[in-house]
């Protein structure tokens, strides 16, 4: 098992609408290609970063992969976007479980 933690910073005044893609269409199809999320946040004290950790089933790359091709995340890129981009900056980490504490097995959305 992989997991992933995702820092997206948002375009000036484009949180709200990055979390909606994220509430209404990305979550929805990041579970159909082996992606589970396991939390989002918003650190304390920003205004524009949405934070998020991803639980990969299989090969991180050939997830995202097949998301980035998928056309229902196309169709919902481009809709939230007709009036720019909404994020500024994504930084990825790809992390591996250790042995100091167990993981719980959160809920599958």
């Amino acid at each position: 098992m992989t997991y992933e933690l995702r820092t997206y910073t948002a375009n000036p005044g484009k949180l709200d609408a990055l979390m909606a893609r994220f509430r209404d269409n990305t979550i929805d199809v990041f579970t159909e290609h082996n992606m589970r999320s396991l939390g989002y946040w918003t650190p304390v004290g920003t205004d524009d970063v949405l934070v998020y950790l991803l639980q990969h089933e299989g090969d991180p790359k050939a997830n995202w992969a097949a998301f980035a091709a998928d056309p229902r995340w196309i169709d919902a890129k481009a809709a939230s976007e007709v009036d720019g981009a909404l994020t500024a900056s994504i930084e990825s980490v790809l992390l591996s479980p250790t042995d100091l504490y167990p993981i719980a097995d959160a809920k599958r959305r």
